[in-house]
């Protein structure tokens, strides 16, 4: 191997041009990127993904390059590495063969961390290349797995009751509330879910277990499962950080708590519901601030993104989002706040929850009990001199009809309704209440999405088409689609990551007639096709096409459209 710098190397291999390695070294040199290694910099400019560096980087210091992702990893074997040295280095222990330990990492030149693993494992170390996000994730896996499993042992041993949790949460500052068992196994049940991507925790009370659930890509899979002489300290772990009354087992309570997690800091809003054998609490992990999405990140087609991005500019009317709970409406809302919130402009939202906390945009909090109600707030935000005003959800007909005069009046209203398609929506304000000339000067577009599973890429399987395929596609042409079949990278399910699918409606002149005549969902979606709007099935059957997605996802998100 010549000893030549990664960044001829990069050109060699023809990852790279000389244009954009001087374009690399003129960054590397910039004040903000002191420090930085090469490797880094060049995966930050999305110049060349991590695992092509990280293939080059093995091939030029001659050592294996070492895919971690559908690594079978020994729990004893990586336990050689204690956690702390293994977070440090960002290393995990592949194998042992004599007194030879051979380490995965992302940085094989460390000497010192070499060093310091042979003193801490008694061992001789050899390192292999592999991706910093592969051995931070197989990191977080396997190390928060040995722990989660050990700390319920030590809860069950100590089976502790209510009333002690209760004594501790007086002595918050005191070492033993963080020591004790079961505030351990509250903060690695949050971690563990963070660390699969989940975005809900369901803790479920039955009779001789609690069962520990969390929702990745839209599906519910088990974390744990726990003695039942776990569940009350562990409800009111949650019930005391959240803010709840310990003391209320009988009636429902809501709560939001925090937790920093990797280094990131997670809001989690948590629900509590008592059931037949105790109290269940559901925590929904919300994004934080920093995970707030541009539009171009929201999976819209090149279409449907011009569509969208229309609506935006127009100065005044209204903008509605619809779908099912869980659909990604609060995240399209807010990529839209963040693309159209200017300085000079006035953003007042109106949330129940405030889900993410966005610099420079004033957001309220709905609080019902204090008489904090979508209308209330609509009414006193309009005399706080607003320019562009979101509001959470159209629940009833006083918040529509506030909402629907705020956009004649003058004003850009974005908000969320819950309908089965664009169509529907008009439909559904009528009904409310609203008059269909006040809908139909006001509204500007209609988005409907929906949130789709992808199918793994490592274990997709190939099939052609049945005729009840091509009809639910809507195309006459046999083709070749993707199946899933599952494997250890996509936990067995067939897929992994969720993209959003968009049907979006523009309110034409033509559409305002017909919408001002009173016109059922199905002449409005007639009219909606006609002027160009692709619907959700369209969209699945795109992705379907393109071996993105499945039928079975075409059946169960489009089931109702």
């Amino acid at each position: 191997m010549k000893n030549i710098p990664i960044g001829e190397h990069l050109i060699e291999k023809g990852l790279i041009t000389p244009e954009q390695l001087i374009e690399l070294l003129a960054a590397q040199k910039d004040e903000k990127n002191k420090g930085k290694k090469m490797g880094d910099l060049v995966i930050e400019m999305n110049l060349v993904s991590e695992e092509d560096f990280s293939k080059v980087l093995a091939e030029r210091l001659n050592i294996p390059y070492c895919d971690l992702d559908n690594y079978e990893l020994i729990p004893e074997l990586v336990m050689k590495i204690p956690e702390e040295k293994a977070r440090k280095y960002n290393c995990i222990a592949l194998q042992k063969v004599g007194r030879r330990l051979t380490v995965a990492t992302d940085n094989p030149s460390d000497f010192y961390a070499m060093e310091d693993l042979r003193g801490v494992t008694g061992c001789s170390i050899s390192f292999q290349m592999a991706t910093k996000g592969s051995v931070f994730r197989a990191i977080s896996k396997m190390y928060s797995t040995g722990a989660a499993n050990a700390i319920v042992e030590e809860a069950t041993k100590e089976k502790e009751e209510e009333v002690n949790l209760e004594d501790l949460a007086a002595e918050a500052s005191n070492d033993r509330v963080d020591n004790a068992p079961i505030v351990k196994l509250a903060t690695a049940i949050v971690e563990n879910a963070f660390r699969m991507d989940a975005t809900d925790i369901h803790i479920e009370p039955f009779k001789d277990i609690t069962r520990i659930r969390v929702r990745v890509n839209g599906d519910l899979v088990n974390l744990m499962e726990i003695s039942n002489t776990l569940h009350t300290p562990l409800v009111t772990r949650f019930k005391i950080l959240s803010g709840m009354n310990i003391a209320e087992k009988r009636v429902p309570q809501d709560g939001r708590m925090s937790q920093v997690v990797d280094g990131t800091v997670l809001d989690l809003r948590v629900s509590n519901l008592p059931m037949v054998y105790g109290e269940k609490v559901v925590l929904r992990i919300l994004a934080g601030d920093s995970m707030v999405k541009r539009i171009q990140d929201l999976g819209m087609t090149s279409y449907n993104y011009d569509r969208f991005t229309a609506c935006l500019k127009v100065p005044q009317g209204v903008i509605l989002v619809t779908g099912p709970t869980g659909s990604g409406k609060s995240t399209t809302l807010y990529a839209a706040l963040g693309e159209i919130a200017k300085p000079n402009l006035n953003v007042i939202t109106v949330e129940d929850p405030v889900e993410k906390k966005i610099a420079n945009i004033n957001q309220c909090q709905i609080n019902d009990k204090a008489g904090m109600t979508f209308a209330a707030a609509l009414r006193s935000i309009l005399r706080q001199d607003p320019d562009i005003i979101m509001v959470g959800e159209m629940r009833d007909e006083e918040t529509a009809s506030i909402a629907i005069r705020a956009a004649i009046t003058g004003h850009l209203v974005l908000s969320t309704i819950h309908t089965n398609d664009a169509s529907s929506t008009v439909t559904r304000l009528v009904d409310m209440g609203v008059e269909p000339y006040m809908v139909a000067t006001s509204l500007i577009g209609i988005v409907a999405q929906r949130l789709t599973k992808k199918l793994c890429p490592e274990c997709k399987k190939a099939v052609m088409t049945t005729p009840q395929d091509l009809e639910l596609m809507e195309i006459d042409t046999p083709m070749e689609i993707y199946a899933p079949v599952g494997c250890p990278k996509c936990n067995d399910t067939g897929y992994k990551g969720r993209t959003a699918i968009h049907e979006i409606l523009l309110s034409t002149p033509e559409m305002q007639a017909l919408i001002t005549r009173g016109a059922k969902a199905d002449q409005i979606q007639e009219l909606a096709k006609q002027q160009g709007c692709r619907l959700l099935r369209d969209n699945v059957s795109r992705l379907i096409q393109e071996g993105i997605t499945s039928i079975d996802e075409l059946v169960r998100v489009t089931y109702a459209v």
